[in-house]
């Protein structure tokens, strides 16, 4: 079994935040940390921790946490030097007295943690698959917000007053969202039902505004992916999107985008059925 101590000499073990690193220098053979630093998390720092590297050995290696969130600059700043990063996930700090923390304790976790792995996690490649994961994350984030304003018009709908309710009852999500859209406020409505009239617009023209974003997320990741990997299949699901209707439908937007693996490179799999979205109320 290979290990990190095989191959390398100096493992730089570093606890990423928000506004600063820590990082721990760590001899592989034996784990003794032989220095510790902490840096400012801009440009200039990630100087610093490339200068404190060069006083190393060239058979080094960094362990760094959250390479695609607060290290993503540090690791970056490492590709473009040409420098081995491996990547390991931020754990659940364990509770320290007094709670207090120690980013280089952790720093030297990290490094050690490595060290003692025989698989290390490679960072997340720049370019098209980085483009591709920040237009599935928006659009994951929209159709979830769209899913929370259609559950809170059903239920607002259900409990509105006789005036309201009657009249949107029996319709459709999509129909359901094209009414709520349109709703006037009258002024002979008690304060109950002109401020329920007055969310559910407020809801549905959300809902609306967040399909609408939905799509345009789909399209940019399929023309994405069409740019990035011309061999492969349409996606089924691209040929009819967005749906042809004058209100977008917002069960339309909640459905999983059916996108092939960017790293596929023999005969497309069968997909499994699509969930059927559920209406409540």
């Amino acid at each position: 079994m290979h290990m990190l101590a095989d191959s390398v000499e100096v493992v730089i073990g570093v606890d990423t935040h928000k506004h600063t690193h820590t990082a721990a220098v760590l001899a592989a053979a034996t784990g003794a940390v032989i220095t510790q630093v902490t840096v400012p998390a801009t440009p200039a720092g990630y100087q610093q921790l490339l200068e404190l590297a060069g006083r190393q050995s060239s058979r080094r290696i960094w362990a760094v946490e959250s390479t695609g969130g607060y290290g993503a600059g540090l690791t970056r700043s490492l590709a473009a030097h040409h420098e081995r990063v491996v990547e390991l996930d931020r754990p659940k700090r364990a509770a320290r007295r007094h709670g207090a923390k120690s980013d280089p304790l952790d720093a030297t976790r990290a490094a050690r943690e490595a060290l003692g792995r025989d698989q290390l996690a490679q960072p997340r490649a720049p370019g098209p698959r980085a483009a591709l994961s920040v237009r599935l994350a928006a659009r994951r984030s929209a159709v979830q917000a769209a899913g929370d304003a259609q559950r809170q018009l059903h239920a607002l709908i259900i409990a509105a007053p006789p005036a309201l309710r009657e009249r949107l009852r029996a319709r459709s999500t999509r129909q359901l969202v094209a009414a709520c859209a349109r709703l006037r406020v009258h002024a002979d409505w008690d304060v109950e039902t002109s401020s329920t009239a007055a969310t559910l617009r407020s809801l549905a023209r959300r809902i609306r505004e967040l399909t609408s974003e939905a799509a345009d997320h789909r399209q940019a990741i399929l023309a994405r992916v069409g740019a990035w990997r011309p061999d492969l299949p349409e996606p089924e699901s691209a040929r009819s999107w967005p749906p042809p209707c004058s209100a977008p439908d917002p069960t339309q937007a909640a459905a999983p985008l059916m996108l092939p693996s960017p790293c596929w490179a023999g005969p497309p799999r069968s997909r499994p059925p699509a969930a059927r979205p559920s209406e409540s109320g």
